[in-house]
């Protein structure tokens, strides 16, 4: 078809790149390390599916009915709401626990935010697996380049700001939408989704988690809403009044949409893909502290050494002092404001740098229970968080994002110094967890709720993803006993 202007606006370059990518163009690389997000983010589900703002969303989507044609599911469950809630539903689910995955960039990111939307729209659509590897392949793409191109926190903006156009894009594709509504579908997702960075200053509530299952809401609609005709802001990044102008900055976004025709669609070498960039988490927490977790947990039995008895209990008397050198970003977002070293929710507790280094070195683990009230509020345990302090560092600033470190450096009462410096945690695009560890980090996490045996067939399903015809299968297999 012909485009509206003889240069290609980037909503018409994204949708020109979406429409045009194509399963058999994906690297098996590619293609296999969508299989281990969708995987790792069922797992993050199911750890979720309990959460109060999981049970919240589940409530309000399941008054809604979504035809048996065009629905979708409610992960667990076999209700089928509107495409939209579907998608913020399952959202929510994925992002609750902070497990779920990174990209770190100008803007930091879990692109694996944008898998439940796909998967919504790819079983409203009756599309196959190998469509949703795509859909999800260009979700990551345009997210990431995004977060590449501009921050968005730095002018007060919410990361999740861009998954309105990739979460749009993604279900557009896979609702076959051609390139003049594909582009109406990021102009209508574009214009009525900036979100505040508020989500993520000082005390931090349940919409931490909820944020970008709402951007993936708008997305969908969007596309929902092109589909059948509806006409969207043209040009919406680089209009008098658009994104560039009113919410970003310029935006000098790089690979597939930097030129229309060039990159990812014909052929990018496979380090060039973007979802072969983003970080596996290994603690559920902000990714700027899994290195300070890493470095904390292998301190604590040099602690513990010189406590009377080598007692666990003893550690609160053996430390005097811990320090924690980190980068810009890690002190900005987790390591600077007075809530962090009190927190009064999970949410702030897992964004908490001096918290996660405490009740790592106090309890040797960070697993849901240290994110439980009686935890964090625990006096002793607060005494402890108080004795952290957090300093910038500057070569761990001029390092990242391509290392994300930390360095921790406890001083005990007995004189000892001990430190440990971290750069990549396992998980870490260069240290990526193996697929062992991403399958042991799912079962962790679905095993209660379904049972070893279904959790594997769960697993299963996921490793031949591209061999579906349909998204019932899957989605069967993750129903929820009603036990639960």
């Amino acid at each position: 078809m012909t485009l509206i202007t003889n240069t290609p606006t980037l909503a018409e370059r994204m949708a020109t790149f979406a429409v045009g990518l194509r399963f058999e163009s994906l690297p098996p690389t590619v293609v296999h390390e969508v299989k281990r997000r969708v995987l790792d983010s069922l797992g993050c589900a199911f750890g979720a599916y309990s959460s109060e703002p999981g049970q919240v969303a589940r409530s309000v989507a399941s008054a809604i009915a979504g035809s048996q044609e065009s629905g979708a599911t409610l992960w667990g469950t076999s209700h089928r709401t509107s495409l939209d809630w579907a998608a913020f539903a399952n959202g929510c689910l994925v992002r609750y626990l902070d497990y779920n995955d990174t990209y770190l960039s100008l803007e930091p990111a879990h692109p694996s935010d944008n898998i439940p939307a796909a998967v919504a729209a790819a079983e409203g659509a009756g599309a196959n697996g190998r469509a949703l590897i795509t859909a999800i392949t260009a979700a990551y793409e345009v997210q990431c380049r995004l977060c590449d191109a501009a921050s968005l926190r730095a002018i007060g903006w919410d990361h999740v700001t861009y998954g309105a156009f990739s979460s749009a894009l993604a279900a557009g594709m896979l609702m076959g939408l051609d390139v003049h509504r594909m582009r109406h579908a990021l102009g209508i997702a574009g214009v009525a989704s900036a979100a505040l960075r508020q989500t993520r200053v000082g005390e931090l509530s349940h919409w931490k988690g909820c944020a970008f299952a709402n951007a993936a809401r708008q997305g969908v609609y969007a596309a929902m809403l092109a589909r059948a005709g509806m006409t969207g802001p043209h040009p919406i990044f680089e209009g008098d009044k658009g994104f560039e102008k009113l919410v970003s900055g310029p935006l000098p976004v790089k690979g597939p949409f930097a030129t229309a025709g060039v990159g990812a669609a014909t052929g990018a070498p496979d380090s060039e893909w973007m979802i072969l960039k983003t970080s596996i988490k290994c603690w559920p927490v902000e990714y700027h502290a899994q290195s300070a977790v890493d470095a904390a947990l292998s301190l604590r039995a040099q602690v513990l050494a010189g406590t009377f008895g080598g007692s666990a209990d003893g550690i609160f008397d053996a430390v005097r002092e811990i320090i924690v050198d980190s980068h810009d970003a890690a002190v900005d977002i987790i390591g600077s404001e007075p809530e962090k070293w009190r927190p009064t929710s999970r949410e702030t507790a897992d964004h908490s740098l001096p918290y996660l280094v405490a009740v790592t070195l106090a309890d040797g683990e960070v697993t849901q229970a240290q994110f439980e009230p009686e935890r964090f509020t625990d006096p002793r345990l607060l005494s402890l968080v108080a004795r952290v302090s957090v300093r910038r560092h500057d070569e761990l600033s001029r390092l990242y994002p391509d290392a994300v470190g930390n360095i921790v450096t406890v001083t005990t009462n007995d004189g000892r110094t001990l430190n440990r410096r971290v750069d990549h945690a396992l998980g870490h695009a260069h240290n990526p967890m193996p697929d062992e560890g991403v399958r042991a980090k799912f079962h962790r996490q679905a095993d209660p709720l379904l049972g070893e045996a279904r959790a594997a067939e769960v697993a299963e399903i996921v490793w031949r993803l591209e061999e579906l015809g349909n998204m019932e299968e899957l989605l069967g297999a993750i129903h929820v006993p009603e036990r639960v």
